[in-house]
């Protein structure tokens, strides 16, 4: 019997046709992904420039939210300003602007909200320090580096520019106009040009905290004295120019675990601490500021001071206290204060106080606490 091979062939060079099609396919699509990731990294590089011998990434401020989808900001269920605000400053000129722990920064400029992240030339996300110098030059720490803003546009400094680590967590500018960088691996000094590490004693890591290492700066401040103070997982560190001091729960310190450190008007040294509560020393004694706390531990994440003297400070799951002269007020959920989360305090120019935390920012108008969204009331 003679067997009709046709309908075997035209089979057979159907399915070599159709493997090869899907081999050309495959191909064609791999191709086009590899040349779309070297487009994206191309169009990086073209926002590098160099100056004062630092290779710098430099772009122009732009207001323009549609590009930049971040975890809380296009949220459409509600109107807040953004999910978590954890730093709030007001400029030389009268912004206002607002460190998100999520969307960049917010500027208020006194008539519209103005959102900044790396979209639009900023450098992070996360924002742990807003500080301006006597240039009138804005600068932030965020997760990703040092970012200055100069009125028009961006410049970001990271490791690749000398800066000891780029998961930044305090920031401040001395008396010299020198900026003190606190970050996850230790504290880099920067005039401007240069950047130098400053080095403080290595401290045990906190693994109950969601970040941390055992170099981790989480404060910065500058006494009236010109001494430079650091607060770590080991307790506080000060500098005199010549020597480096620890103050530990050896001397009476209420906790070692140190969030943020104040020089009060009189003098006094205060301490947010991070498993229990705020305290003060005053030279010789501590004194500790009795205030709610929850079974395990009491966080205190900032410190304030407003122009009549008061002293402020949030407290986890409590909202915000304020004392003055023995007098210690909470203001919470009966106020109108309804984020059991908020960890800032600032006092703007007309003397109004802004607490900034979970669900977004508040404002306290010496008298009532207001809940701020993007649609005000400004």
């Amino acid at each position: 019997m003679t067997l009709n091979r046709k309908p075997y062939l035209e089979t057979k060079i159907f399915k070599i046709t159709t493997l090869i099609l899907l081999i050309i396919a495959i191909s064609i699509f791999t191709i086009a992904c590899k040349g779309q990731t070297k487009t994206n990294i191309s169009k990086n590089k073209t926002t590098q420039t160099n100056q004062n011998s630092i290779d710098l990434v430099t772009k122009p401020a732009t207001n323009n939210n549609q590009e930049y989808n971040g975890p809380f900001l296009d949220n459409p269920n509600n109107q807040e300003v953004s999910q978590f605000v954890r730093r709030i400053f007001q400029d030389s000129k009268g912004n206002m602007w607002f460190g998100t722990n999520g969307d960049g920064v917010i500027r208020y400029n006194g008539k519209n909200l103005e959102y900044f992240s790396i979209d639009q030339g900023f450098g992070g996300l996360a924002v742990r320090g807003i500080v301006e110098d006597k240039s009138g030059n804005i600068w932030f720490g965020t997760e990703r580096g040092l970012t200055k803003y100069n009125g028009v546009s961006f410049t970001n400094f990271t490791e690749k520019n000398g800066l000891i680590n780029n998961n930044v967590w305090s920031l401040f500018i001395d008396s010299k106009n020198i900026i003190w960088i606190g970050t996850l691996q230790g504290i880099s000094k920067f005039n401007g040009k240069t950047f130098v590490p400053f080095l403080i004693p290595a401290s045990k890591p906190d693994y109950n905290r969601g970040v941390t290492s055992n170099k981790i700066i989480h404060s910065i401040m500058e006494d009236s004295k010109n001494q430079m103070w650091f607060g770590t997982n080991a307790g506080a560190y000060v500098y005199n120019g010549k020597t480096l001091t620890n103050i530990s729960e050896k001397d009476g310190l209420c906790n070692n675990s140190v969030n943020d450190i104040l020089e009060d008007k009189k003098g006094h040294i205060w301490f947010a601490t991070h498993y229990a509560g705020v305290c003060f020393w005053n030279g010789k004694t501590f004194t500790k500021i009795a205030t709610k706390q929850r079974e395990n531990s009491t966080e205190a994440w900032s410190l304030y001071q407003d122009k009549s003297g008061k002293i402020w400070f949030p407290i986890e799951r409590f909202g915000v206290y304020s004392y003055k002269d023995k007098l210690l007020t909470n203001f919470h959920k009966k106020d109108g204060l309804l984020s059991s989360a908020i960890q800032c305090v600032f006092e703007a120019k007309d003397g109004q106080i802004w607490f900034g935390g979970h669900t977004g920012l508040y404002r306290y108008n010496r008298k009532t606490v207001t809940y701020i969204t993007k649609n005000g009331p400004w």
